[in-house]
């Protein structure tokens, strides 16, 4: 643990604000586009614009994307000019602490098999050691690899990026990979900067199904459900042979040296960040023509609620909410702005050790679906009674310009220009983080 003071004091609830900072670059030759969402969103034009904003509304930390693929051009060749300009002057001039979200989906392209690489583990190591040697005492709060259940999904079990694996046997390599090259980071990280501050962010998991389904969805609901604790249990030694879970992955492809290798030297971690988002996280399992799928279902503050109880109860550690915001107009973000805190501040007083919030993201951002064409990339279906759009008729025809691709999550609104600027505007729900920032 470090023996510095860390951001995520005991008993303080500490605000935050993250910028979205999905990048991930495709091989050569693939029909992907480049997904980078700071340069997408505008960000890379008006980062100090977009940094001040945060400190404005009152946050006093900001979860922040070090762009890997753009860092690193080559195995060894770091090119840190950006980042040095930014992260200064968010925590030198703005007083902000920066968590630095080191892996955000994707990889350097030199990587050739993306986190399926056998150079994964000591190349994400590398860099993560080399960013906290470089930026100790300016940047100490780290997060390893934000969502592996999200990074598994999209890279090993569907296809969608780089590694684009698919099934259960590509997911299980993914996870693999992924949970050594967290650890392999967290010993790089704290061998170059004792006082650094692990925050492991994952995505909280919520399935359910009809009473009235077959026995087989039933245990396909479980299967997920286990799934959705297997990439922090790994990486917490918790996956033994006793482990319920152990035998499927032995079955998907995992080594049983791999899953020895996780019982020892066990790393710890500082911080549990939670995602959950009310009207995604939570999923219904339906068969429909003999296909299983799943369906959104917005379980509100409840579901929040539930996700951090539940992480509470599974690993007992010092937890934020690393993630959380809506979409909709602007009664919906702000009611869920003043709700979501209103239940945060409940269990808090209940007794969990909850140390901070975040509204993700700062500003609007781009469909991860703008660097597939137009295709729906996500693993689940909108609940038909949410009102939303099913994104691959929104994009279909969609051949310019990112304005249909704008999700309106953010604290700040995205407007684009017919010269293609991107502004930013204040929402109801930018003022209702402001008044609880201000309590």
């Amino acid at each position: 643990m470090s023996s510095a003071v860390p951001f995520f004091s005991p008993g303080d609830l500490q605000w935050l604000l993250g910028i979205e900072d999905t990048c991930v670059y495709p091989p050569a030759g693939s029909g992907m586009s480049r997904l980078d969402e700071h340069a997408l969103t505008g960000h890379d034009d008006r980062w100090r614009d977009d940094m001040a904003a945060a400190a404005e509304f009152g946050a006093g930390g900001l979860r922040y994307g070090v762009s890997w693929p753009r860092v690193c051009p080559a195995p060894g060749v770091y090119d840190w000019s950006e980042l040095d300009v930014r992260l200064e002057y968010a925590t030198a001039e703005l007083g902000l602490t920066v968590i630095a979200d080191l892996v955000h989906y994707g990889t350097p392209t030199w990587l050739d098999g993306a986190f399926a690489d056998p150079r994964y583990p000591a190349a994400i190591a590398a860099f993560a050691s080399a960013f906290a040697a470089r930026y100790r005492g300016v940047v100490d709060h780290l997060t390893p690899l934000n969502e592996p259940l999200t990074t598994a999904s999209f890279c090993g079990l569907r296809g969608v990026w780089p590694p684009a694996l698919t099934g259960w046997t590509g997911w299980t390599r993914v996870t693999v990979s992924i949970v050594e090259g967290i650890r392999q980071t967290i010993a790089g990280v704290r061998a170059a900067n004792p006082d650094a501050v692990i925050v492991h962010v994952e995505a909280a998991s919520m399935y359910s199904s009809s009473s009235s389904s077959p026995s087989s969805l039933a245990e396909h609901t479980a299967l997920l459900a286990g799934i959705g604790h297997l990439p922090t249990d790994l990486l917490l030694g918790r996956v033994d042979a006793g482990h319920p879970l152990f035998p499927w992955l032995l079955a998907n492809g995992a080594s049983p040296d791999d899953l020895d290798r996780f019982l020892v030297d066990v790393p710890v971690i500082d911080v549990l960040g939670v995602n959950y988002y009310p009207d995604l996280t939570p999923r219904v399992i339906e068969e429909v023509d003999g296909q299983i799928r799943q369906v959104t279902e917005n379980r509100w503050a409840e579901g929040l609620e539930y996700a951090l109880r539940t992480a509470h109860d599974r690993y007992g550690l010092p937890m934020a909410v690393t993630e959380t915001s809506i979409e909709g107009d602007e009664s919906t973000r702000r009611r869920w702005a003043e709700d979501s805190i209103a239940a945060v501040r409940r269990l808090r007083a209940e007794g969990l050790d909850i140390r901070g919030y975040t509204w993700w993201p700062l500003l609007d951002f781009v469909d991860w679906s703008f660097a597939s064409g137009g295709r729906n990339v996500e693993e689940f279906m909108l609940d038909p009674g949410s009102g939303a759009t099913p994104t691959a008729e929104v994009y279909a025809d969609v051949t310019q310009g990112v304005t249909p691709f704008l999700r309106r999550m953010g604290l700040l609104h995205v407007t684009e220009t017919v010269d293609g600027e991107l502004l930013r505007s204040e929402t109801e729900a930018s003022t209702a983080y402001r008044k609880e920032t201000s309590a």
